[in-house]
């Protein structure tokens, strides 16, 4: 009988954004386990990723489901009581201080180069790709970073600094295509031995080092997708530490995802299984931290891009698939492709951004336009 009644008020919430239990849609659900219904109230984001990993509902297109999910609001209609913890605890602890810094390394990029490899494109850009002029995930990666260092204005001779490196790709290019020398910090070991190999005979140095513990001097500074793992608690600090080693003449760039309100957690199930202890800022919170510090001089929203990267990330890690499952098992498979497609059904639907955000120490004099 309960079970019953939840799979009731399911179909009614779900009605009301076009989508259909056991219906025929692409977008439509098919529950194979009716535990699921009462899990999604008790649970929900929670219950609503882990009852797919368990195999418990599938979907054909995860990615419009989670279009007309979101963008319905229809989260705002399930409040399960297991998340109060987590918010309190939130407030309460900085989940991001410096003793914490090699989780989200350990829980998520060093899990396998192999697997990012097949995933991302040939130089491993692990965020938003540039899509205006570009027809592959290869050209829309390297169109990012044109973007972003054409914002900079990169010179030859300038000391550049990447805050998040990743696998290289960022230093890489700017180090071959505009004569810059570059400082990359990582807390991946993963990623810091691959970086260092690919640049090995460029001017770059890549560090395992935690952002905290910088204090150089730079022309220009950059962060491409490592602000989401700052957490609010220390993003005044991260601008304190940018505004310490940036150039009086310098500027800054950053790009995030960003999210629509403020907050001070994350999705539970991302929290869990895919980024442990990050959170995605509001404007309000990146315009607070760099108050007093900066001046803004362009913001660029290019969330819809991010849906395009997102699915071609899928469709790369879908055909490579029968190459890592018996490395990942089937389970990971499911995690994974949730994690995928729900995150291009969330940029779809608006739900979250990303934002690319450029400052100078006190404003540029004279003429100045933003390049796009």
């Amino acid at each position: 009988m309960f079970i019953n009644r939840c799979r009731q008020k399911a179909g009614r919430l779900l009605q009301t954004v076009d989508v259909r239990v056991d219906g025929n849609r692409p977008w439509d659900i098919k529950v194979q386990n009716p535990r699921f219904f009462p899990r999604l109230f008790a649970q929900g984001s929670m219950g609503l990723g882990e009852s797919y990993m368990d195999g418990w509902w599938d979907c054909e297109r995860l990615d419009q489901f989670f279009f007309h999910v979101l963008r319905g609001k229809l989260e705002d209609c399930v409040h399960p009581l297991s998340v109060l913890p987590t918010v309190l605890l939130s407030r309460l602890f900085n989940f991001q201080k410096p003793s914490r810094h090699k989780i989200i390394a350990e829980k998520h990029y060093n899990i396998g180069n192999d697997l990012f490899a097949c995933m991302l494109d040939r130089n491993l850009n692990y965020s938003c790709g540039y899509w205006a002029t570009a027809d592959n995930l290869e050209q829309a990666q390297e169109r990012k970073l044109a973007l972003i260092f054409r914002k900079l204005g990169l010179k030859p001779g300038m000391r550049v600094l990447d805050i998040g490196c990743g696998w290289g790709a960022a230093a890489k290019l700017a180090a071959e295509r505009y004569g810059v020398e570059v400082l990359g910090i990582t807390v991946s070991d993963q990623q810091a031995g691959y970086a260092r190999e690919v640049c090995r005979d460029l001017p770059v140095e890549i560090r395992l080092q935690d952002y905290r513990r910088l204090n150089e001097t730079f022309d220009r500074i950059f962060s491409i997708g490592m602000f989401e793992h700052v957490g609010y608690k220390n993003y005044r600090l991260f601008f304190t530490t940018v505004k310490r080693c940036l150039a009086p003449e310098g500027l800054f760039l950053l790009h995030t995802i960003g999210n629509n309100q403020t907050g001070t957690t994350t999705d539970p199930w991302i929290n869990r299984y895919i980024f442990p202890n990050s959170m995605l800022p509001s404007a309000r919170q990146i315009t607070a931290a760099a108050e007093r510090f900066f001046v803004m001089e362009d913001w660029h929203s290019l969330g819809p891009h991010y849906d395009k990267t997102l699915m071609q990330w899928y469709q790369n890690f879908n055909a490579s698939w029968d190459s890592l499952k018996d490395i990942y098992g089937n389970r990971f498979y499911r995690k994974w492709k949730y994690y995928l497609l729900s995150c291009a059904g969330a940029f779809r639907a608006r739900s979250i951004q990303v934002w690319q955000v450029l400052f100078s120490h006190e404003g540029i004099l004279g003429d100045f336009e933003v390049v796009r």
